[in-house]
């Protein structure tokens, strides 16, 4: 593994690890920190920013070929797929829950987070399907 990145990798855990608290610190109104949370967010995601002139300085740029439809089409299941488990996870979060709130909290969830999973062999099915034509 080079040098660089090693650093990548570091600075988007740090990163990540600092905006998701920051995020935490916003929307959790028991800790009452919703000022701070946005000041520590906002220096994650300056921390996630500085991973961009380390990446262009040591990654060549590659020349433009044609649009490969299977990795546009996968990108959009991963995030419908994201966006219904965080749906499902918001159901099981609210303040006054009732059992059958978790239940399809719970159940959309899964939903979500099997889409996400199946989303790898849909593009491999695609990618398969296109090498035989």
């Amino acid at each position: 593994m080079k040098k660089e990145t090693l650093l990548e990798i570091v600075l988007g855990t740090i990163g990540g690890l600092i905006f998701a608290v920051g995020m935490c610190m916003c929307l959790i109104p028991e800790w009452d920190l919703f000022n701070a949370g946005v000041v520590v967010a906002v220096v994650g995601f300056i921390v996630l920013l500085c991973i961009i002139p380390v990446y262009r300085k040591n990654h060549l740029r590659k020349a433009h070929g044609p649009i490969n439809l299977g990795i546009v089409f996968a990108w959009v299941i991963g995030v419908v797929g994201a966006l219904i488990m965080g749906f499902g996870m918001s159901r099981t979060l609210l303040e006054n829950t009732s059992g059958s709130d978790m239940l399809i909290g719970i159940v959309i969830g899964v939903v979500g987070l099997l889409v996400c999973v199946l989303d790898y062999p849909i593009y491999s099915y695609l990618k398969h399907n296109k090498e035989e034509k």
